[in-house]
């Protein structure tokens, strides 16, 4: 078996035909499908066991995006892993294009795609991802029209978004898949931080294209998704960021604090979703839990920070010079204009 697609369910019935659909119709044929629900309550796990194409790995609880996807890896007999979004479709083509990139590039562990918006196909939801000095990240060029983008056929990227990835089972191997302790977002950031200081690289597929309906799950802005992407950014960033980043880590975290204050005073970006996001005060406290849990767990990071770092292969200097070529704005992070 070539390829294994994961795919992480929870309560997403109304997506998941046009997903598996748009699978069904791919040029590439010699892959499997592994859908894990994580005990979903909106007849998921009926439907899926009327698809025989389909290998159901069902959860009794909800256990996360990152340990959802560790809960395939045992099933999965694919020398390529790929993390797919529920509430996504594909291109025929995709799949060919993104195997045929990644075994051009037998030294990436990584491959990412040209993931566009399913409502606005012109426009850009993630062509790999950057990272702040803080460790926040999102997709690279979010937001912009790809004809604007127009990148290289094959261009080195950071890391790819999980919503879909291509990982290298031999790289999966020897850093391991996601860190469950995440439960949902940034574990992509983890995983591509960590392949890379173990040093492989990652490359994008640009002409592998799939649409994704983003924050269907999560919500835009919920109070949940703040707090866990508060917490796991410090996560992401205490295990993985050279050490210069970790001495600044205060600093650039109140500087973010700043650019997010401006632009909620200002309705800009991120600012104009939090103003009409329910309870302000709940959105703050979300915040605030999530940088007291990260403290907390700061023992426990800092071991597995240095298990990370026992996998090292470039040093400081070169890992600060990569993060530099990929570096993303507080300004671009908040969608500020």
């Amino acid at each position: 078996m070539r390829v294994s697609i994961i795919i992480v369910n929870w309560n997403g019935l109304i997506h998941l035909p046009e997903c598996l659909d748009s699978l069904a119709a791919q040029t590439f044929r010699d892959f499997e499908v592994i859908v894990v629900d994580n005990g979903s309550s909106d007849g998921s796990v009926e439907y899926l066991m009327g698809r025989p194409e389909v290998r159901l790995v069902a959860l009794s609880e909800n256990r996360g995006f990152a340990d959802g996807n560790n809960a395939a890896l045992p099933f999965a007999r694919g020398a390529y892993l790929v993390t797919l979004n529920n509430d996504t479709k594909a291109e025929p083509d995709w799949l060919e294009k993104l195997v045929s990139t990644a075994e051009a590039h037998p030294d990436a562990g990584m491959v990412g795609c040209r993931i566009l918006s399913y409502q606005e196909p012109e426009r850009v939801d993630s062509l790999g991802m950057a990272v702040c000095l803080d460790g926040m990240s999102r997709g690279n060029s979010r937001g912009k029209r790809f004809a604007e983008v127009a990148p290289a056929a094959v261009p080195e990227i950071l890391f790819p978004s999980a919503c879909v990835a291509l990982y290298r089972r031999a790289m999966i191997d020897e850093i391991g898949f996601f860190d469950g302790d995440f439960f949902a977002y940034c574990e992509d950031t983890d995983l591509g931080l960590r392949g890379r200081v173990a040093g492989w690289r990652a490359v994008l597929a640009r002409d592998a294209v799939v649409y994704h309906k983003y924050s269907m799950t999560g919500g835009a802005l919920s109070p949940f998704k703040l707090y866990l992407v508060e917490r796991n950014h410090f996560y992401a960033a205490l295990k993985n960021l050279p050490f210069p980043l970790l001495l600044l880590l205060p600093v650039t975290t109140l500087m973010r604090y700043f650019a997010q204050a401006r632009v909620v005073i200002g309705a800009k970006g991120t600012g104009g979703e939090f103003l009409t996001s329910g309870s302000k005060k709940e959105c703050v406290l979300a915040v605030a839990r999530g940088m007291r849990d990260a403290a907390i767990a700061l023992p426990k990071l800092l071991a597995k920070r240095a298990e990370v770092m026992r996998h090292r292969r470039i040093g400081t200097l070169e890992m600060l010079k990569l993060l530099k070529r990929y570096r993303l704005t507080f300004h671009e992070l908040l969608d500020a204009g």
